[in-house]
């Protein structure tokens, strides 16, 4: 890697009306990705019901989790080569195709389809939307307006739930799917002006379609591991070890793959910077506990607080708020000081040390007590999601920006599918024997083990025990990250490292 520095001067500023429309127009495209990951969980059981198919609902949310992470990465690349204002109106318009063929299935086997159609647009929009945010504004700045994309994900985590819930059973469920057609096209127009100003950073790319069909088949594989795995299938099964088997061989090809190829599809530079490698792994291991938190918490206070699934769902809310005040708090501090590293290494340590307290103590606090335990450990994961992204963002040249950018989402993605399988398989192994075989639902299984007479708290202490240990992963990831100067000044400049 040369680390010279670009004497080349950056494009001009873009003037602050225009910076506004390329953040609305790209906020709105974001808020769509992340309110369609939401907005279905509610509606699953009404979903099943109509389609006269309750076997197979949890692939609706499969099926999007497959294609949008899958694809995260081609989607940077191709905007490194395409440019970004090209790639996100294809994205926009194959969401939206997607959405109403969702809207329009008749059967859940098209319904699933669809969604997996529907997860191919969705997989370009979060990070193509960070990719727009570097290119328009620099990395100094920028962090302040990742904050923003915080706020845009926790009014899409509250809001999505009731929304399914509400329209599915007020209207009718298609009505969730077909909401995302005006928004969708509301988002195409905002972005088609906005990003024509947009400078282009990108140079001559060939896409390496051997690396990026090797990337898509060991990550989906992977998911479907992760997916079926004491839940469709015994661990030990075949099918399992199967697909974990192929994935590692496809993944090994596709490692041999960068090493070899002339230009591959994620460029050896960019993987070997130190700053790269450790803010992705970073968030790989923070975003991944986060989502691992929001998933499994609504099931504590249902099954030991014995709250309502309502009521389970506003219990969430205060995980959101402080992730959405850390990452504000934790962004504008960036763009001030100089050793921006301070804030989230505070924030995770207190996050960590929090979710200790929740994992030894977790039968024995009152709703209360738990609710300002998760302000403050929301507020600290969240001082780590502008970090990770600004920082590797400003590590490397602006013709890799696209290529950054979606390995770090598409890592991101991948954590919490792998760090969710993790705290399930604890969690299961937690209840025993007793809650049931394979193919059984959480649910049913959880009955049954506390008909058993078998502890719940301490199955979820061994999640929180968990999460406390991948927290822990991240802040020491993040303590030996270097600390480069963030470059400064409104506008994208060249970047100080070329790889």
């Amino acid at each position: 890697m040369d680390a010279s520095v670009s004497a080349r001067p950056g494009p001009p500023p873009l003037d602050h009306a225009t910076v506004r429309s390329i953040i609305l127009g790209v906020m709105l495209a974001m808020f769509l990705a992340a309110l369609d990951q939401t907005i279905v969980a509610t509606a699953l059981p009404t979903i099943g019901r109509e389609l006269g198919d309750l076997q197979n609902i949890a692939w609706v949310v499969t099926a999007y989790l497959l294609s949008s992470t899958a694809v995260t990465p081609l989607y940077g690349k191709l905007s490194d080569i395409h440019g970004r204002r090209t790639v996100l109106l294809i994205a926009i318009t194959i969401f939206i195709l997607g959405s109403i063929a969702c809207a329009a299935a008749p059967t859940m086997t098209g319904l699933i389809l669809a969604r997996f159609l529907q997860g191919l647009g969705g997989g370009g929009l979060i990070s193509l939307a960070h990719t727009i945010i570097g290119d328009a504004i620099s990395p100094k700045e920028r962090a302040k307006y990742m904050g923003y994309f915080g706020a845009v994900f926790a009014l899409a985590s509250v809001a999505g739930p009731v929304l399914g819930g509400v329209l599915s059973e007020a209207l009718h469920w298609s009505v969730i799917f077909w909401i995302n057609v005006p928004l969708g096209l509301v988002a195409f127009a905002m972005t088609f002006n906005a990003l024509k100003k947009l400078p282009r950073n990108d140079r001559p790319h060939r896409l390496d379609v051997i690396g990026a069909v090797l990337l898509v088949a060991a990550a989906v594989l992977l998911l479907l591991a992760l997916s079926w795995g004491g839940v469709s299938y015994p661990w030990d099964s075949l099918p399992i070890i199967g697909l974990l088997a192929a994935s590692l061989v496809a993944w090994v090809l596709f490692v041999t793959r960068v090493l070899t190829a002339p230009e591959p599809f994620l460029p050896v530079g960019v993987l070997r910077d130190q700053v790269v490698a450790t803010a992705t792994l970073a968030g790989f291991f923070g975003i991944g506990t986060m989502v691992g938190l929001s998933i499994y918490m609504p099931l504590f206070f249902q099954s030991v607080l014995h709250l309502s699934a309502a009521e389970s769902g506003f219990a969430l809310i205060p995980l959101s708020i402080g992730t959405v005040f850390g990452a504000q708090f934790s962004g504008r501090v960036m763009a001030r000081v100089q050793h921006y590293k301070r804030s989230p290494t505070i924030g995770l340590s207190v996050a960590m040390i929090l979710t200790a307290v929740l994992a030894v103590f977790a039968g024995r606090l009152e709703l209360v007590s738990i609710e300002i335990l998760l302000t403050f450990i929301g507020a600290g994961l969240g001082t780590l999601f502008p970090v990770t992204i600004v920082v590797a963002q400003n590590a490397v040249q602006a013709h890799h920006l696209g290529t950054a950018t979606a390995t770090i989402n598409f890592m991101r993605s991948l954590g919490s599918a792998i760090l969710v399988a993790a705290f399930g398989a604890i969690f299961l192994g937690g209840l025993g024997a007793i809650s049931g075989g394979e193919g059984t639902s959480v649910e049913a299984k959880i009955a049954a083990a506390s008909e058993a007479g078998v502890s719940l708290a301490g199955a979820f202490s061994g999640v929180f025990i968990a999460a406390t240990i991948c927290i822990a992963i991240a802040l020491a990831l993040l303590v030996i990250m270097e600390e480069r100067p963030l470059r400064g000044g409104r506008g994208p400049a060249p970047s100080a490292v070329e790889v």
